[in-house]
This record gives C-alpha cells, structure tokens and sequence, in this order.
C-alpha cells in the first residue's frame, strides 16, 4: 500500500456522509467524500425533506376544509397536487445547494462515483463516466444508507407500483392509493393523498398501525386517521400486487378473510435494506449480516479503521442517528471520548396529523424488560395553547422506573410532538427525573406545558385534569 493520502475517505454523502467530513475537516483533517449520486442522500432529495414539504402544503390543503372552526368560509379552492411536489423540490434542491457550500468551504476533496474497498485503506472509485481512480486514506467510513425493501416478486415501476423515491417525482394525484405498510413513510404519504382528495388504505401485517411505537399513540393517530375518512387494515397481510389496465389491484388476507383492493397505485413502505453489495466488506475483514454492517457502540467494524454509519448498520434508519454516529466515529478516530451511541436516547417522529414523537422503551417494553415502572400521563385537552390551536387531540406519556425516577422513554402524540419530544430527550440525556421537569417552570400558554403535567402525572399529581 502507498502512503496514504487523505487522513479519512468517507463513501456516501447522506446526512451521515457529509456531516462526517465537515465535523473531520473542523477537526483539521484531510477528507475525501465519495458520492456516486446526490450529496444529501435520501434524506434531503428523497425522503425527510420533501415529504416535510409536502405534509404543510396537506396542512394547509385541510385547514381550508376547516374554515368554519375558525369563521371564515372558502369557496371553488383549487388544489395544485403538481405545485406541492414542485415545491418541495425546490425546497430539497436548495438544501442541497447549501450542502455543496459546505463540502467546498471546508476543503472537503468530493469525487463522483461508487467507491468500492480494495483494502483495508485502499478504495476504487468508479464514476459513471471516465477513468477509475484510487483513493487511499489512514481510516475509512463506510455510508452508503439503504434503500426501499419491497414485496418479494414485485418491482417499482413508478407508475402503479411505487417507493417513497417514485412517489416524491410524481405530479399526478392518484384517485385512490394502496399504502402497503403503515410505519412513518407510508403514514405520511397517506396524509398527503388524503388531504389532496385521495381515496386511502392502508396495510399493515401486525396488529395496530405504528407498529414498533407506543399502542395508546398507535391507537390515538389510528382515531384521527379515520376521521379523515383513511381506511386502515391491520393484521393483514399482502399476498399480491398485480397491475391492470389502469392501475393495481392488491390482494389481501386479514381477520375478515381475503379482499381485493383496487387502485391506481400502490405504495410499498414496509422497511428498507442495506447498500452493502459491491463494497467488498467480507474480502477485507468487515462483518456483516444479512447485509449489515456489524459495528460497536462507536461505529467500529470488525476492520480497526473502519467504520460504518446510518442505515447501513442498521441501528436505527433515521437521518438525525447516521448524522450523530458520523459525529461520533470522527471523533472516535481523532481521540475524542464520548459515550458510547445509546439507541433509547434517538427521537424518533412521525409527521401525520397528529404527530407522533418518542424516543426509549414505551410503557409495554418497559414492563416486558421487567422494570417497575411509573407512568405520566396528560391530554392535550386541557390545554390552552392546543385548545387555541384547534388541535387538542393526543396525550404526552412518560415511562419512568419506580424508585430512581430515572426516565426510561416518553412519547407525545399531538400538535407539534416531534418538536416538543427534545425536552424530554434533553432530560434522559442529562439524567434529569420528572421530578425535575416538573419543578420547571413553563411558560403559560405553551403545548409544552403538557410535557410539565405529565411529570406532575408521573406522581399522580398533575394540575389540569
């Protein structure tokens, strides 16, 4: 092997990428970021951004059917399904410029192509068009993400049968969806189509909707959901997809027996699968399995300078856990110490309407790990500011061991949860007990005043209910 030339070499610009290189150029070291197609990854082109962008044009789009709540009527509204998904690219392409600033203003080396590991420090970069060259580095990170898992013997063909990828380039409305899957993504586009005037069914195999969060949260966006006249089937299972004339028609088996589900379009979100093939991880010694990359709680993989980030391993397939794992094998390798990554202390959120925010154990795993438990609970009922809002459905719950009050997890379902969720990550985090929270003083009227009530419920003495 020649000298090394770049101090790092990272293959994958996502939000785990990207964040890496900046974080090791401040750290003064010489990186080199390997992309083979978009800086920003998923996230910022094809997943949280513009789904972001298009869930508050669906807010919007429901709040002009709601004018008389608020004494004001609107007549003859034409709703532009084409623009939102124009504006919310838009919204992702200047994201993606101020990426491009960033790489360039700290010096970051960007080579276009798929990078592949020769050796333990050695990678073949091989862009679509041109030469191959070779990058060698002193320590590598592996983040090349994830992308859609789908329903074995069916392909995405961007017309009837979608991914959130195919879903987020087309224009067209479909009259009636197919939502296969109901964990954040599919959820989130079924409140987009919704609002737009779609016809919506959702599928999900196990028993609620939000199936890996809190059952009463579950249950609470699953009220809202058919309110909003979304048709949920749960404990139901796909057994095929097939594409007619005009659209698909899915057919499913649940409690009720076998149905037939027709529309123009069917969404698979039923989970992702890693970008390992073609890296070359078993020929220098990185463990994987059934694809991912095998790490230690500082992203470490079984070859001693190199690491792997985000989806890639797995741990949790969130834009903000590979940003935070890039930070921390940076820093890892520049000698920095940290703790190590603790997946219970990961926000995690869901962008419906009502939102759906938590992080941690919910109150059933913590009972099912065999803690002694207290739990908090509090509506946004009572509460002022939501009330003001028109938003006063949902609850904030708060999970907590019996006798060290440590905090165990929480989840918020209601308006603005994914944004009121960080206090009580903060709190985890810093080891702070509802006890504490609750001789915090919030400010009056604020929706986070339910996260106040809810430590006061912990101990059975909330104020407003």
């Amino acid at each position: 092997m020649t000298d090394p030339v770049y101090d790092l070499a990272i293959i994958g610009a996502g939000p785990g990428g990207y964040v890496a290189a900046i974080r090791a150029a401040q750290l003064g070291m010489k990186v080199a970021l390997i992309e083979r197609e978009h800086l920003g990854g998923v996230c910022l082109n094809w997943g949280c951004i513009p789904t972001k962008a298009l869930l508050r044009n669906a807010e919007i789009a429901a709040l002009l059917g709601e004018g008389k709540e608020f004494g004001f009527s609107v007549e003859k509204v034409t709703l532009d399904f084409g623009a939102a998904i124009d504006r919310s690219r838009k919204v992702s392409a200047r994201l993606v410029k101020g990426v491009e600033l960033l790489v360039k203003n700290n010096q970051i080396a960007l080579l276009w192509g798929s990078g592949r590991l020769v050796d333990t420090h050695t990678i073949a970069v091989t862009p679509k068009e041109g030469p191959a060259q070779t990058v060698t580095a002193q320590h590598i990170i592996l983040a090349t993400g994830a992308r859609a898992r789908l329903i074995p013997g069916t392909e995405a063909d961007g017309a009837y049968v979608l991914t959130a990828r195919e879903a987020l380039e087309r224009r067209e409305l479909p009259k009636a969806a197919v939502v296969i899957g109901a964990g954040p993504i599919g959820l989130e586009f079924a409140t987009v189509w919704n609002a737009y005037g779609a016809q919506v069914t959702v599928v999900e195999m196990l028993d609620h909707i939000l199936p890996a969060e809190d059952e009463d949260a579950a249950k609470e966006l699953d009220r809202a959901l058919r309110r909003r006249k979304i048709k949920t089937l749960t404990s139901t299972r796909v057994e095929a997809i097939e594409k007619t004339g005009d659209g698909v028609r899915v057919t499913v088996t649940g409690t009720k027996g076998q149905q037939i589900l027709e529309a123009d379009v069917a969404l698979v979100a039923i989970g992702v699968r890693p970008n390992s093939e073609g890296l070359n991880l078993e020929e220098v010694g990185v463990a994987t399995s059934r694809g991912w990359v095998q790490v230690d709680g500082f992203m470490r993989t079984q070859a001693p300078n190199i690491f792997a980030i985000g989806d890639l391993n797995g741990a949790l397939p969130l834009a903000h856990v590979a940003s935070a794992q890039g930070i921390l094998a940076v820093e890892t390798i520049a000698g920095i110490e940290n703790p190590p990554f603790d997946v219970n202390a990961i926000p995690r959120g869901t962008y419906t309407s009502p939102q759906v925010a938590s992080f941690g154990l919910s109150e059933a795993q913590a009972r099912e790990k065999g803690y002694q438990i207290r739990v908090g609970t509090f509506p946004f009922l009572p509460n002022g500011k939501a009330l003001a809002l028109a938003e006063n459905r949902g609850f904030v719950k708060i999970v907590a061991e019996e006798t060290s009050h440590e905090i165990l997890g929480a989840v918020v379902v209601g308006p603005e949860a994914t944004e009121l969720l960080p206090e009580l990550v903060l709190a985890k985090t810093a080891e702070l007990t509802p006890d504490e929270i609750a001789h915090t003083v919030h400010a009056h009227p604020t929706l986070n005043e339910a996260i106040l009530e809810a430590a006061h419920a912990v101990f059975g003495k909330p104020i407003h209910v």
